[in-house]
């Protein structure tokens, strides 16, 4: 079907407020072809069959994907930032892919993250403890950015002591210094320099912690990752290293924009935040309706292997489609009323941690942050109020949504 609705990466509305760009996609056209030279998928169960079918699509080839977004001469693994980035599991298909994260599952069990409620819960009084007397803080930099990296510092077994303030600040910085590559947008040499320096450090950091768990084995996920093998054998250091980097890479940005956009939906829907204060063991399903409703990953991209037919469109070998799980989770024919913001909310589940052989690995321990944070801030903070007005959109990038500042008061 003809349209003359477009979609362009470079619209500011992509960040203000992308729904109604996508609805109007999935009304108009929701297997869109964009200029751009990719597949647009928009309706739910277009993106839901893509992501789950492992057979006819996957990631493809890394370079060539990179490529797509510097040019067919753009050297991809002259740049550290992207040739570790080329080894981390998060970006590979099978059969490595199968190996690394069979390995990486067997060390992140679901009662390893069970296991860790106290401890989360501990961290998050610790941040919150900080902040109280002050009646007020600006939410991403003081709690939801610090608070996913200090959990992750604990399954790794790096102490309070060893995660100060200035390593953590270091950790929090390369990351996001770093994140240009996960998102595909340094476009400059000064960019491209400062990811290969912060990735140099974080393989360094890492490799340093695997390396000292061989050497003195303790009950933690960094141990569990040395342990953990199959017929091939164990993962080696450097697997291990770029395994933390995509964990924390992935977890670190997304977890910190959950609880943000959590917070400013709540702050939007007060009814809700009243109902959240009234009964605190709503968080867990406070969360879900979160990611739904305000998915901190926006989309994904896969490559066909060969020729598919999606949503009525033929997508040939070798053609890229971006998913838009965060479209799909606003689907009219899935999700009643899926604009309202409603931590009550029964049926279709969201497609906000992927879907197939791809699915989050972390899903479960996102899950438990988001649910402890929000019955933290709610049990600790029942007036707090959130500044609407002051509330800043992230402008890096596209495929994550979250928030630089978001200033509370209680």
């Amino acid at each position: 079907m003809a349209t003359n609705v477009g979609f362009d990466l470079t619209d500011p509305q992509l960040k203000l407020d992308p729904y109604p760009i996508f609805k109007a996609l999935r009304t108009s056209d929701p297997m869109h072809f964009s200029p751009l030279g990719f597949w647009v998928a928009t309706r739910y169960e277009d993106v839901r069959a893509v992501l789950m079918d492992r057979t006819n699509f996957g990631q493809g080839d890394f370079l060539q994907n990179i490529r797509l977004f510097y040019g067919p001469d753009f050297d991809v693994l002259s740049h550290s930032a992207y040739r570790w980035l080329s080894e981390i599991f998060l970006y590979q298909d099978p059969p490595r892919h199968t190996r690394v994260r069979g390995l990486v599952v067997q060390a992140l069990t679901a009662r390893r993250v069970i296991e860790m409620r106290p401890r989360v819960q501990a961290i998050a009084d610790r941040l919150l403890d900080a902040v109280a007397d002050q009646g007020r803080m600006e939410v991403i930099h003081q709690f939801a950015y610090r608070f996913p990296t200090l959990v992750m510092c604990d399954m790794l077994g790096i102490s309070p002591e060893e995660a100060s303030d200035e390593v953590l600040a270091a950790l929090n910085q390369a990351i996001s210094d770093s994140f240009v590559v996960f998102e595909m947008r340094a476009f400059s040499d000064a960019e491209l320099g400062l990811a290969n320096r912060q990735m140099d450090f974080l393989m360094a950091f890492f490799g340093q912690v695997f390396a000292e768990r061989r050497r003195a084995p303790r009950d933690d996920l960094a141990t569990a990752l040395c342990n953990a093998r199959d017929e091939n054998g164990p993962l080696t250091d450097h697997e291990m290293a770029t395994v933390a980097i995509g964990l924390f890479g992935a977890g670190f940005e997304t977890t910190a924009h959950m609880i943000g956009n959590g917070l400013l939906s709540l702050a939007k829907f007060p009814d809700q935040w009243a109902k959240l204060v009234a009964n605190p063991e709503l968080a867990a399903s406070a969360t879900e309706e979160i990611l739904r409703y305000e998915s901190s990953l926006v989309g994904t991209n896969r490559t066909a292997f060969c020729d598919t037919e999606v949503g009525g469109k033929t997508i040939r070998e070798g053609e890229r489609i971006l998913t838009l799980v965060a479209a799909g989770n606003r689907d009219p024919d899935v999700f009643d009323e899926p604009d309202r913001f409603d931590i009550e909310r029964k049926g279709a589940k969201h497609l906000s941690f992927g879907g197939g052989i791809h699915f989050c690995v972390g899903a479960e321990l996102a899950r438990l942050e988001g649910e402890i944070a929000l019955a933290s801030l709610v049990q600790r903070f029942p007036d707090l109020q959130i500044d609407t007005e002051t509330a800043q959109w992230r402008q890096e990038g596209f495929m994550f949504r979250g928030l630089s500042r978001l200033d509370a008061s209680w």
